[in-house]
């Protein structure tokens, strides 16, 4: 009877930044009693995600159970990874009892949702429900809204435009094919950023979903696991800017991978990294860096302007090196400027 019953699958997504891979490493921490499996999917060829959460494996999902997906949205080449990767986590000797998905920052969910349509995979699986992380201080800092006077001087020049900003666009689809949405950040944004940030999405929805606020991803796994939606059933009610088309394209967005010198100051290149986001418009770096005289790594996460790093793990047989992936609106990406900036630390 096993064999007739679909896993469930909850598609985990949110802009770049939003907290994706904290979320399911709380999951992955409070399982439930469940057996899991996750696929985590990169823009870019190089990922950083999927090996934090290799390194919180455990029996309940071990490291074979958690697959990468790099250079790419996983719906976009659905025949040759996605069903692949959901068809080998089926064959697994220990079912996982539920898979998650964590999709990239950019990554649009309703194509994706389309994909679990196919005959290999419909009879198998189902979504048990899509949540939307968003980060509540770039919410309210209005980093998502559309410039209104730049998108109406387009349209004032081509009268057929009619299009917001891609950032726009990326967000206003994941939060349209939500049944949960979480407000992360909230400890960033105060009490004011996240009323501000909740008024922001109600006023975007297209129907009334549940908007929780979380802070590090900690929110009661009965919340968002169990919630028996079949998603893919109900794409009618999830409404997107790219309805009709054919397919759906990144070109917006770019990525670089700067691989840098050993430095010594990480509070010097936390700076740098900032100035990356006021001089280009970078929207998020990440990535690994070997520090002089330090037997650890540093994982650094940056968001816009906001920098963290902390060393994560030695490097033990891994060899120091240190590469940074780069992401940015695709007009944005200088790979030299950037470099320049990047390589300027002090080694």
């Amino acid at each position: 009877m096993n064999d007739l019953i679909k896993t469930p699958v909850t598609v985990i997504t949110g802009f770049l930044g939003s907290g994706k891979t904290t979320l399911v490493r709380h999951l992955m921490a409070n399982p439930q009693g469940l057996r899991l499996a996750v696929i985590v999917n990169e823009f870019g060829t190089m990922g950083v995600d999927g090996e934090i959460l290799k390194g919180c494996a455990d029996a309940a999902c071990p490291a074979e159970n958690i697959v990468e997906l790099s250079n790419g949205c996983i719906c976009c080449t659905v025949a040759d990874d996605f069903i692949p990767t959901l068809e080998a986590l089926m064959a697994l000797p220990a079912r996982p009892d539920h898979i998650l998905i964590e999709t990239s920052g950019l990554a649009l969910p309703k194509p994706l949702l389309k994909a679990f349509d196919w005959p290999a995979v419909r009879s198998r699986i189902t979504v048990d429900g899509v949540i939307a992380l968003a980060d509540a201080e770039a919410v309210a800092a209005g980093r998502f809204a559309p410039d209104v006077a730049a998108v109406d001087a387009q349209r004032a020049a081509d009268p057929g435009l009619d299009h917001e900003t891609p950032l726009s666009e990326v967000f206003e689809d994941q939060i349209a094919c939500a049944d949960v949405i979480l407000l992360t950040k909230a400890d960033l944004a105060g009490p004011q950023g996240v009323a501000a940030a909740r008024s922001a999405i109600e006023a975007e929805l297209p129907r009334p979903l549940p908007i929780l606020t979380v802070t590090e991803g900690a929110v009661d796994p009965r919340l968002v696991l169990g919630l028996g939606k079949a998603a893919e059933d109900d794409l009618d009610a999830r409404p997107s800017h790219h309805d009709g088309a054919d397919d759906h394209e990144h070109e917006d967005f770019d990525t670089v991978v700067i691989d840098l010198p050993e430095i010594t100051d990480p509070a010097d290149l936390a700076a740098r990294i900032a100035r990356l986001a006021a001089e280009q418009n970078v929207l998020r770096v990440k990535g690994h860096v070997a520090v002089a005289g330090k037997p650890m790594r540093l994982l650094v996460q940056a968001v816009g302007a906001r920098v963290r790093h902390q060393y994560d793990r030695p490097w033990g047989q891994t060899p120091r090196r240190s590469r940074l992936v780069v992401i940015a609106e695709h007009d944005d990406v200088n790979p030299d400027a950037i470099r320049a900036v990047l390589e300027a630390v002090p080694a």
